[in-house]
């Protein structure tokens, strides 16, 4: 069986503009990758609850998870849980369950529980809460979208906390041959050897060293014997 899909929605006006530099994608790519879920698509979209609505109803659609990052903290432009629950048509508002858990956390420390923090407990009707154990505000999973903060160290430590149990499928490996010769001097006969290996993927990624251009090849899959003797033959082809 095919692993199962994922996407990536990436959401705030602050990535868009530049200010901020995302690492969410890097990341989650990573720990799927591990996993054995494929991620095909990553998206940059708006701080517009019409655009998130939209995208989600989309995007959900057409793949077997969606995660989101970014727009669930206090303040008036965080607006992708109400975007989500749009995109259900689902209902939204405090939950018992998330509000108990921003107080376990805030009252020890004397801090307030005011209307703009209350806002972190705002949840879709029937949806699960995913952990956050570094600032307790709880993401949220409805349907197949996983929403989660758009705060690196949070976003991590709710990834560490949702994907262990989401089904997954075979991981992908991965081997690199590298080559100290330019794409163009080595392209026809990758080409031949990657259509030798349909069930694999294999790219080529070029550098430069001290003036001198090589080429990284790299081959993925989830068969192992097949990732191995596609690499015998890249060292037969393009000898070290």
């Amino acid at each position: 069986m095919a692993n199962p899909t994922a996407a990536i929605l990436l959401i705030g006006d602050e990535l868009l503009s530049g200010r901020t530099r995302d690492s969410n994608m890097f990341f989650l790519a990573q720990e799927l990758t591990r996993l054995g879920i494929d991620l095909k698509l990553a998206m940059m979209i708006p701080d517009e609850a019409q655009t998130i609505t939209d995208t989600v109803r989309d995007v959900s659609g057409r793949f077997d998870h969606v995660f989101t990052s970014g727009g669930i903290g206090p303040t008036h432009d965080d607006i992708t849980a109400d975007a989500v629950a749009a995109a259900f048509d689902t209902p939204i508002g405090v939950r018992d369950d998330a509000r108990a858990l921003l107080e376990a956390s805030y009252t020890p420390r004397g801090i307030e529980l005011n209307e703009s923090r209350l806002r972190m407990a705002r949840i879709p009707d029937g949806a699960a809460l995913i952990d956050n154990p570094v600032s307790a505000a709880p993401g949220f999973s409805i349907g197949n979208v996983h929403v989660m903060a758009g705060v690196p160290r949070v976003f991590e430590a709710m990834c560490h906390a949702l994907l262990p149990g989401l089904a997954s499928g075979r991981p992908v490996l991965s081997q690199t041959w590298t080559v100290m010769r330019g794409e163009g001097e080595i392209a026809a006969r990758l080409g031949e050897i990657a259509a030798d290996f349909p069930d694999l993927a294999i790219g080529s990624y070029p550098f430069s060293k001290d003036s001198v251009y090589g080429t990284n090849i790299v081959v993925r899959g989830v068969d192992g014997p097949q990732v191995e003797a596609a690499l015998v033959i890249l060292a037969e082809a393009f000898p070290a």
